[in-house]
């Protein structure tokens, strides 16, 4: 595979329906467009803010006319607002538009209703533009708590919440009685009644500020101390929470009454989730099992249960009309122990209790009967909406957003069909059991824009016509094909037969080919091409990569995959307008086309995309503008821009140029990388095949000198480094240098070299090595060396693993510094790893934290630290570690082996430059104990008879050799002749 592609594939993700795929492959100067472009965008722009103002001032003078007794104050503006709801949702979603910035020292809305201990959190703009829109008494409520914070303006410090807990903290009050908690279900429902005019103000009241990137707010500890038990108490107590009763088909008894009273038991050993809740009839001598409560709740509902001992107790609502339906109930806390909470902390506990109403509103939000899949899709819409709106016009918002008002049969069908490869559908083949009218879903999507049509009326280009041809079968295929009289041999393979009929299709028999085709296909849809383009949108700046979709939604309801818990304290957009994104959107559509044409072996057209990446990165900010954007934008955040999409593309061009010998245009483009990213980790690779391709031309003066300015530049590191030093002592020969290099000595370090004989199973050329091991069995060159250490070598133990057993150390035994609060580097709640992990800002915005955990791992606290990870975290997905390849016995016995101040070396490594260094370790880790608790290490790197060390190997164990490591090289080669 060409270098830079695999990168490339994993940068462009799931290939999407480009319908603007000949704009990128035209021949009209791209600068000239981008021009173009960028004119039209800022008129369209200029108007929309000019008749935004227009209609803003219009409505200003008319708030200004109605009566103080029937307005309220707008919390973005300031301004009087008419109270009726239809000039409150105007003039907030004029005021949010317009974004104006809001001063460095007001709060805002967003910093209030989030909870401060979520694992993840969320931007709440558009949640809070929800609940004014949903009541107008909600801002005469909050507006006197807000008055003295000043105009309120668009923010730039958000905060996100976790996914898991969306929607605000809305639950039902009831008041103390010394009644059963639980009385008459008439009794409930007026006491609820009466409590439900308080809802707005104590909501407010309810939700305190998370927290701030502003230093000079009050800190968390600060705050929480003045949370009072009591209110707390209180608080708990009076809550009556509404949830369902779900996994029916599990329950004892199939039918259920309304009014039956219900406790709840904790199911720990459940093997499909340990904190599941089991729902009892209360009235029942053998506590009949109904079934459980959902499992977003009974995360966190069950350690209140386990460590602080809550006991909680519910009544059935209704009944439905299914037995095996999700039931509707009530429930609160029947008792509660002042001494539980006051001995545990209650930070901790205030957390668990807002997790808790949180998922009981998105219970309401999404009831269990909607599918998971359609509810992960509209969190999904709303979140990128919510946090991204400046990067979506009116027409696409309004396009989103009316996916909420489509049914949910249409709502689950386009989710299926959108993540299903298509992109043509037979909608006589479109049957799913959850969608009760598939046929009345279609009519309802291409009404409504979401899908395109093929029938024997429409047209279609080649294109997609060759994709309607590949929804046939090769039995219908043939079967047109001997009414068209070809030839259609028995061997052929699908894309034979589609490719004759395509041949017929241009003749003049198109017409009865598309009815030969539309009679055994019947209608056809698609995905639209604005719907696709949307939605991939809104999934990319969602996941914020190309390799995650909705699956991953999947793997983590069914308890497959376990993401790290984490804070998301979000400060900057990864956008900070539409051109920019628009851009981006380009750059990995070029990506893609280039990746399709490689694939197609379509040199012209990859020769194109080379021509257009060129050109996109000479019109790109100068050199003193690139220097500004890395001080101002953080280099975890510059990955997000066009340019640094087209310098992958350009690396691959750079690959595929060499392939092809035109080593020219391959230095051209090196060139134009290293000149228009200064501040970049690639650096080194760049400089490196710059020298290499130099000296293919014969151009050896200049080839040196490239060699020797990429040594003097401080992000060229690691393996690249020794490269470049090697080409200057091999190249700067007399008569062209004169000076030996003052490093001369530290790239000639000899590295140990241990030879050990094998005898060999094959030596074909291109081909791994195979040996007959001690027992006779074949196995590897480095099963072969781990054989010879364990026996004569010296009684070691170890493991093959290269660099992958460091990762997992690295891994647990930084867990804590991974995931500290850090700003913008977590932004949904899928992330394995910090965005900065592979940058210098990792280490440099936590520089005190590390230096001190590893000065603990230096005096020997590593072992501890894993110990804890391990059991703390076990399963969960962090970038780097392997659960199931290494047992904590054998982690524990390197570590104890390796010693503290090896260990503590390493871990800074991989902290100050994870991307250079985690890859190229040595093959072998190696151990042996002297006595119960003291022992040696060893690394070794294993090589066959013709196999050589990469400079990447050769830094590592130069390096490894400077930390005090003891390291090798293994040679393997078969016993002489004779």
């Amino acid at each position: 595979m060409l270098t830079g592609r695999e990168s490339l594939i994993r940068l462009i993700g799931k290939r999407r329906f480009l319908p603007n795929r000949d704009r990128f492959l035209s021949n009209a100067s791209q600068k000239d467009r981008n021009s173009e472009t960028e004119k039209a965008i800022n008129t369209r722009a200029q108007l929309k803010r000019e008749i935004i103002d227009e209609a803003d001032e219009k409505k200003r003078t008319s708030f200004e006319e109605t009566s103080d007794s029937d307005s309220v104050t707008c919390p973005v503006c300031g301004n009087k607002v008419s109270s009726d709801k239809y000039s409150i949702n105007f003039h907030l979603d004029t005021c949010l538009t317009r974004g104006a910035k809001r001063k460095l020292t007001q709060l805002t809305l967003l910093q209030f209703n989030f909870s401060r201990d979520t694992t993840c959190s969320e931007d709440a703009v558009c949640e809070m533009t929800d609940m004014l829109q949903r009541s107008p008494n909600y801002v005469q409520n909050i507006t006197p708590q807000l008055s003295s914070l000043g105009a309120i303006e668009e923010t730039e410090i958000k905060a996100c919440r976790s996914l898991s807990t969306y929607g605000s903290n809305d639950c039902k009050l009831i008041r103390p009685d010394n009644s059963n908690i639980f009385g008459a279900p008439s009794i409930i429902e007026s006491i609820m009644q009466d409590c439900t005019d308080d809802l707005s103000e104590k909501h407010i009241m309810h939700d305190k500020l998370n927290d701030m990137v502003d230093a000079s707010l009050p800190s968390p500890m600060c705050e929480m101390s003045k949370v009072n038990t009591d209110k707390l108490m209180d608080e708990v107590s009076k809550a009556v929470l509404e949830t369902h009763i779900v996994g029916r088909r599990f329950s004892d008894e199939a039918e259920i009454k309304s009014g039956t009273i219900v406790s709840f038991r904790r199911d720990p050993h459940n093997d499909k989730d340990p904190n599941a809740i089991k729902v009892v009839a209360a009235d029942s001598d053998c506590c009949t099992l109904l079934g459980f409560l959902p499992r977003d709740l009974a995360k966190d509902l069950s350690p209140l249960i386990d460590k602080h001992q809550l006991i909680f107790e519910g009544i059935v609502n209704s009944v439905p009309k299914h037995p095996l339906d999700v039931v509707p109930i009530k429930m609160a806390c029947r008792q509660i122990s002042r001494s539980k909470i006051e001995n545990v902390d209650l930070h901790r506990f205030k957390s668990l209790w807002e997790n808790v109403l949180h998922s009981i509103d998105l219970g309401k939000k999404y009831p269990p009967c909607i599918a998971k899949y359609q509810q992960n899709f509209r969190l999904m819409v709303e979140e990128a909406l919510r946090s991204n709106t400046h990067l979506f016009t009116d027409d696409e918002k309004v396009f989103l957003e009316s996916f909420k008002s489509l049914s949910d049969d249409g709502q689950m069908l386009f989710v299926r069909l959108y993540t299903r490869k298509g992109p043509w559908f037979r909608t006589s083949r479109i049957l799913y059991l959850e969608i009760l009218d598939s046929q009345q879903a279609v009519r309802e999507l291409l009404e409504a824009g979401y899908v395109s049509v093929f029938d024997c009326e429409s047209e279609t280009d080649d294109g997609n016509f060759k994709e309607v041809l590949n929804v046939l079968t090769v039995t219908e295929l043939r079967e047109i094909l001997c009414i068209l009289k070809k030839k259609c041999n028995n061997g052929s393979r699908k894309q034979d037969f589609v490719a004759s009929i395509l041949s017929s299709y241009k003749d003049e028999l198109w017409q009865l080919i598309r009815s030969l085709v539309f009679d055994r296909t019947g209608i056809c849809i698609r995905i639209s091409s604005i719907a696709e383009s949307l939605f991939w949108r809104v999934q990319r700046l969602f996941f914020l990569n190309g390799e995650q979709d909705l699956s991953a939604f999947l793997l983590v309801d069914m308890g497959i995959t376990k993401y790290p818990k984490y804070k998301c304290l979000i400060s900057d957009h990864v956008f900070s307008d539409r051109n920019g994104l628009l851009a981006y959107e380009e750059a990995i559509a070029v990506a893609q086309i280039m990746d399709q044409s490689i694939d197609e072996n379509n040199s012209e057209v990859v020769l194109k995309c080379i021509d257009i990446s060129k050109s996109r990165l000479s019109n790109s900010p100068t050199k003193t503008a690139q220097l500004l954007i890395s001080k101002t934008v953080p280099a975890f955040l510059q990955c997000f821009s066009a340019s640094w999409v087209y310098s992958k593309v350009v690396l691959l061009s750079v690959s595929f140029l060499e392939r092809e010998r035109r080593y020219n245009d391959a230095i051209e483009l090196l060139k134009q990388l290293l000149i228009n990213f200064t501040c970049d980790g690639r650096r080194g690779y760049w400089t490196l095949r710059l020298s290499i391709d130099l000296e293919h031309i014969g151009s050896l003066d200049e080839s040196l000198t490239a060699a020797e300015d990429g040594l003097l530049d401080p992000w060229v590191r690691a393996g690249s480094r020794i490269a470049l030093q090697r080409r200057v002592i091999r190249l700067g020969k007399p008569p062209r240098r004169w000076k030996t290099p003052s490093y001369s000595h530290l790239v000639r370090r000899k590295i140990p070299e241990v030879p050990i004989q094998g005898r060999p199973l094959s030596y074909k050329t291109g081909m791994k090595s195979r040996f007959y091991g001690e027992d006779g069995e074949q196995c590897g060159v480095e099963q072969l060396a781990l054989q010879y250490y364990a026996g004569e070598g010296g009684g070691w133990q170890g493991v093959h693993t290269e660099t992958g057993i460091w990762l997992t150390i690295f891994g647990l035994l930084m867990w804590d510094i991974i995931y500290a609060d850090v700003p913008n580097v977590f932004r949904n709640r899928f992330q394995s790893a910090p965005l900065d992990l592979e940058t210098d800002s990792f280490y440099n915005s936590r520089k005190n934290l590390i230096e001190s955990h590893l000065q603990n791992i230096s005096d020997g606290m590593g072992e501890t630290f894993l110990i804890i990870s391990w059991e703390s975290h076990f399963g969960t997905a962090c970038r780097g570690v392997n659960w199931e390849k290494h047992s904590l016995h054998e982690l524990r016995a390197a570590i104890a082996c390796i010693g503290g101040p090896c260990l503590a070396s390493i871990c800074r490594l991989l902290a100050q430059d994870y991307r250079s260094w985690s890859r190229g370790m040595p093959d072998l880790l190696l151990w042996r104990f002297h006595g119960d608790y003291k022992g040696e290490a060893k690394l070794v790197e294993v090589k066959g008879l013709r196999d050589r060390l990469s400079e990447q190997q050769r830094a590592w164990l130069l390096v490894l050799m400077d930390c005090g490591f003891s390291a090798e090289v293994c040679k393997v080669s078969p016993p002489p002749p004779g």
